[in-house]
């Protein structure tokens, strides 16, 4: 009961933040999706509660509720401090440019809670099964879970109809999520084009802006060119930090007054348009984010913005192994790293992007502020590997050297034996 009382807490934090729900100015639809599921998923949770168990055996027979709760309750605190993050009164444009192709509450955030719920639901089952002394009642009550998980409803469309409000996968839910992402990605276009109107804006800004309205219209390469590299080295604050990892291309900036990763190379970016292009409409939370491109066609320089990750595998597992600490993980983060991997790694599957060297320099961790212990997981290491002088490095600081060929795919050893 501690746990689910746990759960309560958060989402009555979450409520009282969507009082501010007008202040949101990006991704405000998500985020009214976010607490109104979570309601739902609480609301679910009490009624079943309420209908297979009983308080006087919760010091008994409750035990298997509390591992899933557990989890929900990390999947609930991840859910508010997004929404703590869309609230954020940091510059405008900067949460434009990091934001303006997010989907973490939908591909991130609720997808987990719709992956724990089930366990959610089959804890209370189970422990309804042994709840009470009627033996025949315990009887009828097995029997009708036997009947629940019945072959015929594998069917998604007989589960939806019969389970989908028990399992948060009703019609009316599903039907949200497309939703919220179309009038968000509106919001923000009409928010944009405002702001242009209104004619308070810098050079700087009124560039960006006509730059973000273009890629948001799907509309970024014009011609097959990116926007002149002077929208993003004229600005005020942009700053290079310092270079990243051990290779050339890679580089932490300061740019709209927050830090991102820059990939920084010369070619002629013609024969290159249609791939760059497609890595700058890629959004998943589970991959390293290309956010906006410029090029210099005087120099053929070319400049990707893209999010900034704070460590990858290899150097938190060389910073933090030690004689007295053999086991870096515990077992239930490694099989959530393992996941989110998967997860990366099939989304770009589906958009035919093979990374054919999955190794730990290309994963990617950054603490969730919300959950010690957990990560938020992304892949990287994949897109324009013709231009690539150091495939194996990218946005982390702390690298050392090593033989990245123990971790390629057998197709690209093939490739690489054919070009020597």
């Amino acid at each position: 009961m501690e746990q689910f009382r746990q759960i309560g807490e958060v989402l009555g934090s979450l409520k009282a933040l969507m009082v501010l729900q007008d202040d949101i100015q990006i991704n405000q639809r998500q985020c009214c999706l976010l607490l109104n599921i979570f309601t739902v998923a609480f609301n679910t949770i009490a009624e079943e509660i309420k209908q297979n168990l009983k308080l006087e055996e919760k010091n008994t027979k409750w035990k298997p509720l509390e591992e899933p709760l557990r989890e929900l309750h990390r999947v609930f605190k991840d859910g508010e401090f997004y929404v703590r993050r869309c609230l954020d009164n940091k510059d405008w444009w900067a949460k434009v440019v990091s934001l303006h192709q997010n989907k973490d509450s939908i591909e991130f955030h609720i997808y987990n809670l719709l992956s724990n719920f089930p366990a959610v639901i089959e804890a209370i089952e189970t422990a309804g099964e042994i709840s009470g002394l009627d033996q025949e009642e315990m009887q009828k009550k097995r029997v009708m879970l036997v009947k629940k998980y019945d072959r015929s409803w594998n069917d998604p469309k007989l589960f939806q109809w019969r389970f989908g409000k028990q399992y948060l996968v009703s019609r009316e839910i599903c039907s949200q999520f497309e939703s919220a992402m179309r009038e968000d990605g509106w919001l923000l276009v009409e928010g944009i084009k405002q702001k242009i109107k209104a004619g308070s804006l810098t050079k700087s800004e009124q560039r960006l802006g006509d730059v973000l309205l273009k890629k948001l219209n799907g509309q970024l390469l014009v011609n097959r060119k990116l926007p002149p590299s002077s929208i993003l080295l004229g600005s005020e604050d942009y700053q290079v930090r310092r270079r990243l990892g051990g290779g050339s291309q890679y580089k932490e900036i300061q740019w709209l007054g927050e830090s991102y990763a820059l990939r920084h190379f010369f070619e002629d970016i013609e024969p290159l348009s249609s791939e760059i292009s497609n890595l700058l409409s890629l959004s998943h939370p589970n991959i390293v984010q290309y956010l906006c491109g410029f090029y210099d066609e005087e120099k053929k320089e070319c400049f990707l913005v893209m999010e900034l990750m704070s460590k990858d595998l290899y150097a938190y597992m060389k910073e933090n192994s030690s004689s007295r600490r053999q086991v870096l993980f515990s077992l239930p983060i490694v099989v959530d790293v393992m996941l989110q991997v998967a997860r990366g790694m099939e989304f770009l599957h589906s958009r035919k992007i093979y990374v054919g060297d999955l190794n730990p320099t290309n994963i990617f961790l950054k603490p969730r502020k919300s959950t010690e212990g957990y990560f938020h997981v992304k892949v990287s290491g994949f897109g324009l590997t013709s231009i690539e002088n150091n495939p194996s490095r990218h946005a982390s600081s702390n690298q050392s050297a090593f033989d990245p060929g123990i971790w390629h795919a057998p197709e690209v050893l093939a490739e690489n034996e054919h070009r020597n």
